[in-house]
């Protein structure tokens, strides 16, 4: 007796070739053609097993969640609904409907499709948790922990009690020295505020510098310092299973982010933003995702959901929008975009500014790059380490107008202020050999670099220069060779690596990597003439 999955002779042809158009395109991640092709083929679901995983998962990626949910429904008799993604979704269908003891069902049911991944147990189990919780308003004992994940949980489990004990949760969590918790800052402001503890909410925010916190500290603040407490809870309440859970299924998503699995980043961010749709700031990262995808016409659909009123995540949008318009045409159209939307502010914080200084360095009109950078300056402590940064950017750009008497006096300020800055240590470093200034000093303060950070390409690339300009080739192109590995499309590093080799005397692989520089699309023009010259004539002996 044939299968369903082995049974294709009984199916047509006609829609045989969608099903595997559809297929080439869910693995080329083109996901809105795969849904189509899926959508034309649906015939297929009763058909051959995996048809309905590859159709649900589409669905869920293109967020209609809702209809992904239906299917799974209608073919809920049928055993090609076995498998973790469909109870996973009939688990949040559930909770969307306040069904709590389904869900727990649910949750057991799909534990026999979960044995095999570590990461999916982890997400059943803390479900599992959550959804005790709901039911009977205590912790589930002889619970599993899954280390940081499992703290995480419990600090939410016990907002959601309104224990006492919550605000020390929140406390250990964001003071973790181990781990970048500073989005629960977030929500621990949003707890005091709920609970109207408004000093302390606060005292917390006026720590809060914009222009190094994250997009939702951000906005948070601004809401404590303009008086609109209401908003937090218009998006989020630790009250509320769905918002917890919503949230839940955001770190997960985040987690796959941070893999770059954006794939299965989006079909989290989508899952939770269907439990809670009120708290589009989540949409954030889906933006991204698309953005790194390159994804760029998902991404602006996605950016309109960012409003006005909400105003660091309409700067987001714009900002995101000017990247998308440098990527898909140029970096002027980019500028003029954000300098028309810059100039409609009437008092851009420190942030905007930052972010306007940043795009003039990337269409290369420095001087305005610096006069944004001066800006900030003005308004900083001379010894905090957001000084370093900006005095390290601006002396970047002054290094680039060929200003070398203010951008040195720029990075070793910046230095002064943070002395193991490995990247300002590199910078500064090879702009000394570039110019065949402090040779001697700037190779000390690459070892020192190397040191601190010995996995990072462009250091690595410095200090095999730093040893080619001392004639030290074997050891320069030890350094060097590793840096091509590490960043092969990087027109400076292949050059580099050419010239070793040349001195090395393996001439005709010199030329080769030459060659590869000319045919990179972000080889600056001086460095094509340059290269030009070394194709014809060779590097002459010093």
């Amino acid at each position: 007796m044939l299968t369903k999955s082995n049974s294709f002779e009984k199916i047509d042809s006609k829609n045989l070739s969608k099903y595997f158009s559809g297929i080439v395109a869910f693995g080329n991640k083109k996901n809105s053609e795969a849904l189509d092709f899926f959508n034309s083929s649906k015939i297929l679901i009763n058909a051959h097993d995996p048809f309905l995983k590859r159709y649900v998962s589409s669905l869920v990626l293109e967020n209609k969640v809702l209809q992904a949910i239906q299917i799974i429904k209608q073919n809920y008799e049928n055993e090609n609904i076995d498998f973790f993604d469909s109870y996973l979704l009939l688990i949040i269908d559930s909770l969307k409907k306040n069904e709590l003891d389904i869900a727990y069902e649910y949750i057991s049911i799909a534990n026999n499709f979960a044995e095999q991944d570590r990461f999916n147990l982890a997400i059943l189990e803390s479900l599992k948790q959550y959804v005790y919780l709901f039911k009977e308003k205590k912790f589930l004992d002889d619970k599993k922990n899954f280390g940081r994940l499992s703290y995480i949980s419990e600090t939410f489990q016990k907002c959601y009690l309104d224990d006492p004990k919550t605000g020390r949760y929140f406390s250990k969590l964001i003071n973790d020295p181990e781990s970048d918790f500073t989005r629960y800052i977030y929500f621990y402001i949003s707890y005091l505020v709920e609970n109207d503890n408004l000093n302390e909410a606060k005292v917390i925010t006026d720590e809060i510098e914009f222009l190094n916190s994250t997009l939702l500290l951000s906005q948070g603040k601004s809401w404590i310092d303009n008086g609109n407490l209401q908003k937090f809870q218009e998006v989020f309440s630790c009250k509320n299973h769905n918002d917890l859970i919503a949230e839940f299924l955001f770190l997960i998503s985040n987690l796959y982010s941070a893999q770059d699995n954006y794939e299965m980043s989006n079909f989290y961010l989508n899952l939770s933003n269907f439990l809670n749709p009120r708290f589009v700031f989540n949409l954030s990262l889906v933006a991204e995702n698309h953005y790194f995808n390159k994804d760029y016409e998902k991404a602006k659909k996605v950016l309109k959901k960012f409003k006005k009123d909400d105003d660091f995540y309409y700067w987001f949008r714009l900002k995101k929008e000017a990247q998308i318009i440098s990527a898909q045409r140029n970096n002027q159209e980019s500028l003029n975009f954000i300098k028309f939307n810059f100039d409609k502010i009437e008092n851009p914080n420190e942030k905007i500014l930052f972010d306007v200084a940043n795009f003039y360095k990337k269409a290369k009109n420095y001087e305005e790059a610096i006069r944004y950078y001066s800006k900030i300056i003005e308004n900083l402590d001379d010894n905090s380490d957001i000084k370093s940064d900006i005095l390290y950017r601006r002396g970047g750009t002054y290094e680039r107008i060929k200003n070398y008497e203010k951008a040195d006096k720029d990075l070793i300020d910046a230095l002064q202020i943070t002395p193991d800055d490995a990247y300002i240590l590199n910078y500064l470093a090879y702009s000394w050999l570039e110019r065949d200034y402090k040779i001697n000093e700037a190779i000390k303060m690459l070892e020192t670099a190397y040191e601190l950070e010995s996995d990072d390409p462009y250091i690595i690339d410095s200090i095999g220069w730093a040893y080619y300009l001392t004639d030290d080739y074997p050891r320069a192109e030890k350094f060097l060779k590793r840096a091509v590995e590490l960043m092969p499309d990087d027109p400076i590093v292949n050059d580099h690596y050419g010239d070793i080799l040349w001195k090395l005397n393996r001439k005709i692989q010199a030329r080769y990597f030459w060659t590869n520089v000319l045919k990179m699309k972000d080889t600056e023009k001086e460095l094509i003439e340059k290269i030009n010259i070394k194709m014809i004539e060779g590097l002459k002996s010093s």
